[in-house]
C-alpha cells in the first residue's frame, strides 16, 4: 500500500505488520544488487522509487510465501506499475474521486477508464455505487477485457437479519469501502474452497438489472469472523483522533473534493457535536497542506464550514532539516517550492473568509494587513476577543515545518511536544495572540488534512512510538 505515514516499511506488510528492519534491510539490498548487476548498461538507470518498492514487495511475498497478498495500485491503474499481476484472483473499485488529474485525465470518466485498466478476463471484479456516466466506462472497459463486472450491495444489506455492524474506521464514507471487502474476501475464500464463506441471501431476478448498468452481486450472511474484522480494521491516518489532554487531533489523509467532503462530515459528528466547555472557551484550528497537482482552493472552500479560528499551513517536512529522516525526504520537492504553495494557501484561505464575511451577520469586517489579519486599536492588544458568539476571523498563519506548527498549536499543553521556544515564536501578533487563547482555552480541536504526507509527519512527532 501507499502512500506510508511514518516508515517506508509500512507499504509492505505481512500479517498486518509491517515487515521488521532486519527482512527490510535484507531484501532491499538482495533487490537493489541484483538490479544494479543487471541494468542495461546503455540506459544506466534504476526503476524509480515507487516502481522499486513495488518489485521488492512482489519479492518479499514470493520469498516469504504469503498465502494472499493484497495489492493497492499507486495511481489509476492501466499503466501503473502494480499491474503486472495477469492473473489475480479478484479486483476491485473503490469510490472514484478527481485525483492526480495530470497524469489520469481532468474528469470522472476518464479516471474510471484509467481504474478499469486493473480488470482481467474471467477474473470477477467489483465495485461500488459510482456516478451514472463514469460507472457506464467501467462496464465498457469490463466487456472489453470480458471481465465479469459486479456492483457491490449497500452494507444495510448485510446487516438485515443480524446485528449493526460496527466498524473500526469512522465516517459514512467507509460503509461502502467495508462493502467492497467484504465482497473481496468472499470471493478469495470461495476460490480456497473455504467453509466459512458467509451464507448467501436471495436477491430476486427482477433487483439484478433494474436501472443498473451492472449487476448487483447478491449480499450475504456474514461469519463471525468477517464482523470481527470489520470491527478490528485500524488503518492509521484515516479518520483517527487522537486526544491529549486538553488538545484532540483529528487526522485524515483526505486530499480530494469527495473525500475531504467525507472528512468533513467526520469532523463535524466527531468534534463538533461534542458538549462545549461551560466557559465557552474551545479553539478550532485547521492544519492544512496539499501537494501534487491538486485544486487547493477547491479543497479548502470545503473546510470554511467548519468555523476554524485558526487556519495554519505549513510544508510536509517535520523539521527544516530533514537530513536524519530518511522516511519523510521527498527530493521531488524543495523547501522553497513547498513554502511557496503554502503561502498560496494562506491567500487563498484569507480570500476565501473575506468572501464569508458578508455573510455571516456575526462576524465584524476584519483589517487586512499584507494578507493577515492585524488587530484593531479599538479592540485592544488581544486580536481574537470581539463579543460575537465565535472569535473574530480565522487568522492564517504559515511556518517552516510541522514541529512549529504543532508545537505552536499546542502551546505546550500536549505532553508529546515541546513548549514553542521563544526564538521559534511567529513574529506576527495573530501568531501571539492567538497563542494566549490557545494556552486558555478550555478544549482544542485541530484538523490536521489534505495530504496523508502531512498527517505521516504529524504522527511522527505525536505518536513517537511510531518510529520504533
Amino acid at each position: 500500500s501507499s502512500p506510508h505515514l511514518v516508515q517506508v516499511r509500512e507499504r509492505i506488510r505481512i500479517n498486518g505488520q509491517p515487515i521488521s528492519k532486519d527482512l527490510f534491510n535484507k531484501y532491499f539490498w538482495l533487490v537493489y544488487n541484483r538490479l544494479e548487476e543487471t541494468k542495461d548498461p546503455v540506459h544506466a538507470s534504476m526503476p524509480a522509487y515507487f516502481r522499486f518498492l513495488t518489485i521488492m514487495a512482489f519479492h518479499v511475498f514470493l520469498q516469504e510465501k504469503v498465502d494472499l497478498a493484497v495489492v493497492e495500485v499507486g495511481i489509476g491503474g492501466t499503466y501503473d506499475c502494480t499491474n503486472i499481476i495477469r492473473a489475480p484472483v479478484v479486483c476491485g473499485v473503490s469510490s472514484l474521486g478527481i485525483d492526480h488529474t495530470s497524469i489520469l485525465g481532468d474528469t470522472m470518466e476518464k479516471i474510471a477508464w484509467q481504474k478499469g485498466g486493473i480488470f482481467k478476463p474471467g477474473v470477477p471484479a467489483f465495485t461500488v455505487a459510482q456516478p451514472e456516466r463514469p460507472l457506464e466506462v467501467l462496464r465498457e472497459r469490463a466487456q472489453e477485457r470480458k471481465c465479469p463486472l459486479y456492483l457491490c450491495p449497500e452494507l444495510d444489506d448485510f446487516e438485515e437479519g443480524c446485528q449493526v455492524l460496527e466498524l473500526g474506521l469512522a465516517g459514512a464514507h467507509q460503509r461502502s469501502n467495508a462493502a467492497l471487502a467484504l465482497q473481496l474476501a468472499r470471493t478469495w475464500l470461495q476460490r480456497r474452497s473455504c467453509q466459512a464463506l458467509g451464507e448467501l441471501k436471495e436477491v430476486p431476478s427482477s433487483t439484478k438489472l433494474v436501472g443498473r448498468p451492472v449487476p448487483l452481486a447478491p449480499a450475504f450472511r456474514l461469519t463471525d469472523a468477517m464482523i470481527q474484522g470489520l470491527r478490528d480494521t485500524e488503518w492509521l491516518g484515516r479518520t483517527q483522533v487522537l486526544s491529549h489532554g486538553p488538545v484532540t487531533w483529528y487526522l485524515d489523509g483526505a486530499h480530494t473534493t469527495s473525500s475531504i467532503q467525507a472528512c468533513v462530515h467526520w469532523f463535524h459528528e466527531a468534534a463538533l457535536n461534542q458538549d462545549k466547555p461551560h466557559d465557552g472557551s474551545e479553539v478550532r484550528v485547521l492544519l492544512f497542506n496539499a501537494t501534487g497537482d491538486r485544486d487547493t482552493a477547491a479543497l479548502l472552500k470545503l473546510l470554511v464550514p467548519c468555523h476554524f479560528d485558526y487556519a495554519v499551513f505549513c510544508p510536509n517536512f517535520t523539521e527544516v532539516s530533514v537530513a536524519n529522516n530518511a522516511d519523510q525526504q521527498n527530493f521531488n520537492v524543495t523547501l522553497e517550492n513547498a513554502l511557496t504553495r503554502c503561502l498560496e494557501n494562506q491567500r487563498t484561505w484569507t480570500k476565501l473568509l473575506e468572501e464569508k464575511v458578508g455573510q455571516d451577520p456575526w462576524l465584524p469586517s476584519p483589517l487586512w494587513v499584507g494578507g493577515l489579519l492585524q488587530p484593531a486599536p479599538a479592540r485592544g492588544s488581544l486580536l481574537l476577543v470581539p463579543p460575537a458568539p465565535r472569535p473574530l476571523n480565522s487568522p492564517a498563519l504559515v511556518f517552516p515545518c510541522l514541529a512549529q506548527a504543532l508545537r505552536w498549536v499546542a502551546q505546550g499543553r500536549d505532553p508529546h511536544l515541546a513548549a514553542p521556544t521563544a526564538s521559534g515564536a511567529h513574529p506576527h501578533p495573530a501568531a501571539s495572540s492567538g497563542a494566549v487563547l490557545l494556552r486558555e482555552a478550555a478544549i482544542v480541536h485541530v484538523l490536521v488534512t489534505g495530504s496523508l504526507h502531512l498527517v505521516g509527519g504529524a504522527l511522527r512527532l505525536l505518536d513517537p512510538a511510531l518510529s520504533q
